[in-house]
C-alpha cells in the first residue's frame, strides 16, 4: 500500500471532519480512552473491595465512553471515507477496524455494566474492561503512527 504523504500546505491527508480547520476525531478521542482505562480500574477496585461505589464508576464511565466514543468513529469514519490517501495507509486500515472492534466490545461491556454490582464486574465487565484497554494500546499507537509519522489530519 502507498505510504505517501504531503506536508502541509497541500497535504492530502488533511481531516475531512473539521470544527474551524481543527479535526474533531483527535479531539473527542481522549474522552472515551480515559473512560475506557478508568472502567478498567474502577472494575479492578471493585474487583478487590466489591464496594458497590466503583461498580457505579463503571457504569458511568463506560457509558459516557461509548457515546462519546462513536461520535469519534462518525468523525473518523468520515475521515477515512472520504480520503483515499488515508484509506492507503495500513495503520489508518488497522486504526479503523481495531477501534471498531473496540466499541463493539465496550458497548457489549456498558450492557453487562447495567448488571447489579457484582454480575456487572465479575468476571465478564472486568474482562471486557481488560480486552478493551489492551486493543486501545495497539489502535492508539496505530493513531501515532497516523498523526507523527505520515501527519494524517494536517491542515
Amino acid at each position: 500500500m502507498a505510504q505517501n504523504t504531503y506536508d502541509a500546505p497541500g497535504n492530502r491527508l488533511a481531516s475531512t471532519a473539521r470544527i474551524a480547520a481543527h479535526p474533531i476525531h483527535p479531539m473527542l478521542v481522549p474522552i472515551p480512552i480515559a473512560c475506557f482505562v478508568g472502567t478498567l480500574l474502577t472494575d479492578i477496585a471493585y474487583a478487590m473491595t466489591a464496594e458497590m461505589t466503583w461498580s457505579n464508576f463503571s457504569a458511568w464511565l463506560i457509558s459516557v465512553g461509548v457515546v462519546i466514543g462513536w461520535l469519534a468513529a462518525i468523525a473518523g469514519a468520515i475521515d477515512f471515507f472520504a480520503n483515499r490517501a488515508i484509506r492507503n495507509l495500513s495503520a489508518a486500515i488497522i486504526h479503523a477496524v481495531g477501534n471498531l472492534v473496540v466499541l463493539v466490545l465496550a458497548t457489549l461491556n456498558m450492557l453487562v455494566h447495567t448488571h447489579d454490582a457484582w454480575t456487572s464486574v465479575m468476571p465478564w465487565g472486568l474482562t471486557l474492561s481488560a480486552i478493551t484497554v489492551a486493543l486501545l494500546l495497539v489502535t492508539g499507537w496505530m493513531g501515532w503512527a497516523m498523526v507523527y509519522r505520515y501527519r494524517v489530519g494536517g491542515a
